[in-house]
């Protein structure tokens, strides 16, 4: 076993500096170190030797120590320049680990595709980007066995949400026409340095076959779920106005009174299928 570096000891609260490295704001940086929790997230990522592996944004190293002790090399996508430094330079398990210092937005997951192994892809992801990124990330998924992510709970909610609950949205068709979402554990403030302001949890996200990620285009999807829950409170009759006529509704089988949490998935593909199809009409 290597060392852990990821425990409390090394903050100073005062200066909001961990292991010597002051957390930075642009970065939504807040780092792990309660190790019940890191225990219970490689668990859940079960990492083994010869399998592709990618972290986004490892930080000071909490979980990437934990996860490279169990494999052999370890892909990681760090923007932080001087985390990424202090990485290659990580006295037990720097060999393991082949960095790209880059922006998990811009970043081309396909670059570290083998063709013998797709990607498990984890990551604390900061929260002031994480529906962009996961949106990103969605584009990969012929190259994805799993990912697991660590979110602000509100947002595992919403992926998770169910058709006629308050949280059921955009995110949650968006997110469930691509992935199946298994919610693996909550993680309180406590267990990070700085503490956030909001609790978090952690998902798994496991792609849907390449056939039912191919049902319409992800872009009119996008645009139908947009309509729909721009004005959440309306019915559909007004809130899909720019999209379809009532009769056009009752065509597909939808009752037009009906609000936007109140559709399933297979609904909005629906929707969106017979947009696409009118649109090369």
């Amino acid at each position: 076993m290597t060392k852990r570096t990821s425990g409390k000891k090394h903050f100073n609260p005062a200066k909001g500096i961990h292991q010597g490295h002051k957390a930075r704001k642009r970065f939504g940086q807040n780092f792990l170190t309660d190790e019940d929790v890191i225990e219970r997230i490689v668990r859940a990522i079960s990492p083994k030797v010869g399998e592709n592996i990618v972290e986004i944004g490892p930080g000071l190293g909490a979980i990437t120590e934990p996860v490279a002790e169990l494999t052999d090399l370890l892909n990681v996508v760090e923007l932080d320049k001087d985390l990424a430094e202090r990485l290659s330079t990580h006295p037990f398990i720097g060999k393991k680990l082949n960095i790209y210092q880059a922006d998990a937005m811009q970043f081309d997951f396909s670059e570290i595709k083998r063709d013998d192994k797709p990607l498990k892809v984890f990551g604390n992801l900061p929260y002031n980007i994480s529906t962009p990124l996961l949106f990103h990330l969605f584009q990969f998924l012929d190259n994805i066995e799993n990912m697991h992510f660590m979110l602000q709970k509100e947002v595992v909610n919403r992926m998770c949400a169910a058709p006629n609950s308050k949280t059921f949205g955009r995110l949650s068709v968006m997110t469930q026409y691509y992935c199946r979402c298994v919610p693996v554990t909550d993680v309180p403030p406590s267990a990070f340095v700085p503490p956030p302001k909001v609790d978090s949890a952690v998902i798994r996200l496991i792609p849907k076959s390449h056939a039912d990620r191919n049902q319409v285009n992800p872009a009119t999807l996008n645009h139908v779920c947009l309509e729909a829950f721009n004005q959440r409170r309306k019915t559909l009759r007004n809130s899909l106005q720019n999209i379809a006529t009532v009769e056009e509704i009752v065509s597909l089988g939808i009752d037009p009174t009906k609000r936007a949490e109140n559709l399933s998935l297979d609904d909005y593909i629906k929707i969106a299928q017979w947009l696409d199809n009118k649109k090369q009409g």
